[in-house]
């Protein structure tokens, strides 16, 4: 048997390599045989869920939202001790060194993130800014939206925390931040599709990771030392209760 494994679009680039050596350890602790897809924006994710059956999603937790609601998935487990955080930036030297510098009729560039999005805008209202006061600037990626901002095509960047602090020396070097988010109970969550009925080896393969010299090396690699947390349907009702609080 073959499954699909996919992760969400806006992970750091220098943890590629670390979803490969998961997926290698997967398959060796559940003995499931284990196809890892690696879309390169939200287009291309969106894409391979309707082209293929797609049993097992490392998603962003609006995306896991909706597929718990629409699409037959389950929340079983999200990384301990890593929340996803967000930045805003300006260009270093704009002039915009204070978030209550952006005015109405500003460029936003981000990329095609929606909680990213949700929590910026949250941010923003601190400063009486609402989304439809916004020119959004809508990239493939996290680097192509730096680009933007770097160039003067936009006042200010919406980026993933960890995605902006990975970013290279030269690129940060052009660009500060206004705000950093500091939520601590929004993370991406593993999802399974309910279909999935022999699920629970490669459930206990990833909660195990971290109790082996082996695991501990790849959630390294990952960025997620503490490794992976088990979830609850009740974890995920409240993920999705979160989310719809974001949206209102």
């Amino acid at each position: 048997m073959t499954i699909n494994l996919l992760i969400a679009p806006d992970f750091a680039p220098e943890r590629f390599a670390g979803w490969h050596m998961l997926n290698t350890l997967l398959q060796k602790k559940s003995g499931i045989h284990i196809h890892l897809l690696t879309p390169a924006s939200a287009h291309e994710q969106t894409d391979l869920i309707q082209a293929q059956s797609v049993d097992i999603i490392y998603a962003n937790p609006f995306d896991a939202a909706a597929m718990i609601r629409e699409q037959g998935y389950r929340a079983v487990a999200r990384p301990l001790g890593k929340s996803d955080e967000m930045v805003i930036a300006a260009k270093a030297d704009s002039g915009i060194v204070a978030l209550d510098d952006l005015k109405a009729g500003c460029t936003i560039a981000m990329a095609d993130n929606r909680d990213v999005k949700l929590i910026g805008l949250r941010l923003l209202e601190a400063v009486d800014l609402l989304e439809a006061d916004i020119t959004w600037k809508v990239t493939e990626t996290y680097q192509a939206a730096a680009r933007n901002l770097i160039k003067g095509e936009a006042d200010a960047a919406f980026f993933l925390s960890e995605v902006y602090h990975s970013l290279s020396r030269l690129t940060l070097s052009q660009m500060q931040v206004l705000i950093e988010s500091d939520l601590s109970d929004i993370s991406h969550v593993l999802l399974v599709k309910e279909s999935f009925a022999d699920s629970q080896p490669f459930i206990d393969a990833l909660l195990s990771l971290k109790d082996t010299a082996e695991g501990k090396q790849v959630l390294q690699e990952l960025g997620m030392s503490d490794g992976f947390e088990p979830m609850t349907q009740e974890d995920g009702e409240f993920m999705i209760d979160l989310m719809d609080t974001l949206l209102d």
